[in-house]
């Protein structure tokens, strides 16, 4: 049975059958301008424009049920506090994808392969063209255009970690959790089980594309099983209700569902922008779904060590000494 869903003064209510919905539409309850959503639908849109919300209309094709697991079966832990790593425990023949240069350590067992593409199950066992598709979302996205595969080939189980490459934290999803497909920075990806696709995500506004902060495109991490995000700072996960809106910093957008949606707003304030040190633009997310935001973007951290740093050679800044730039003349 398909869940509905009705916006009631920016809140969620439901989930509701096809008939229920029917019938309060028909009792006057609700408007026939009602915001209603399903599964399937992109957004949620007026209860007149559906078809299947009409009283003669023939309810709308049971989705098909759900495909056997196609990503491999991994079991985890996360080790430290704010320079975290993520430890996965790999049965025989079981494998998991990372980016390269995140590996941490290994089981001797453990056979390390670069492939071409993002390493899923259908890039593997597809045709040549299948495989440049891969790398070409890859390469779209900033990445290198091949990926490393760890597989275990001994018995029992092994073990391989991978490092957060800067001071934050690992987010474990479980894509089967999140209809199977999570929308994130393009450089938030850290590993994942085989079989979960890597792809690319584009923004349909020219304005999002153009001051999202991340740019037109995002990636894209589509499966069934675990994938792991890293993300600068302090994690905050929000769960936006239907209608509901927030506005957050471009940088600090680290992953959403495929139901938020996702706009730019103008700050609307020039003053404000240039002076206050926000921006010209926030990211506007609308609900129902998931958010995850992250505390210090990397943009951020890495402007800060910028204006930190000597800006000439053998230079000094900010060592607390009462000389001050006295010091330096002694300096060679």
């Amino acid at each position: 049975m398909t869940n509905w869903y009705i916006a009631i003064n920016g809140k969620s209510q439901g989930p509701f059958s096809r008939e229920q919905v029917i019938g309060e539409l028909s009792s006057g309850r609700y408007d026939a301008n009602t915001l209603v959503w399903r599964d399937g639908f992109s957004d949620w849109v007026p209860a007149t424009s559906v078809q299947e919300l009409q009283q003669n209309a023939s309810p709308a094709t049971a989705p098909p049920p759900p495909a056997a697991m196609l990503t491999h079966e991994i079991d985890y832990e996360i080790f430290g506090q704010e320079m975290q790593f993520v430890e996965i425990e790999l049965d025989t023949n079981e494998s998991v994808v990372s980016e390269a240069g995140a590996m941490m350590y290994m089981h001797d067992q453990i056979q390390m392969e670069t492939v071409f593409g993002d390493g899923s199950q259908s890039s593997q066992s597809g045709s040549f063209f299948d495989k440049m598709l891969g790398a070409g979302k890859r390469l779209i996205t900033g990445e290198g255009l091949f990926i490393t595969m760890f597989t275990y080939t001994g018995p029992g189980k092994g073990k391989v970690a991978f490092a957060a490459p800067y001071p934050g934290k690992i987010i474990p999803l479980d894509l089967s959790s999140y209809g199977n497909r999570i929308i994130c920075q393009k450089d938030a990806f850290l590993c994942a089980a085989k079989g979960v696709a890597i792809g690319i995500a584009f923004q349909k506004k020219i304005g999002t594309a153009l001051f999202g902060g991340e740019g037109f495109i995002m990636q894209q991490l589509d499966g069934d099983g675990l994938a792991f995000v890293h993300a600068g700072g302090t994690i905050v996960e929000k769960e936006l209700a239907a209608g509901e809106t927030m506005r957050v910093d471009t940088g600090c957008l680290v992953a959403l569902t495929q139901n938020v949606h996702y706009d730019i707003e103008f700050v609307g304030n020039v003053k404000s922008a240039v002076f206050g040190g926000e921006g010209f633009f926030f990211a506007t997310l609308q609900g129902p779904g998931h958010v995850w935001l992250q505390s210090l973007p990397f943009s951020r951290l890495a402007g800060r060590i910028w204006d930190a740093a000597p800006q000439t050679p053998g230079g000094s800044q900010g060592e607390g000494s009462v000389l001050g730039g006295l010091a330096n003349m002694f300096e060679r």
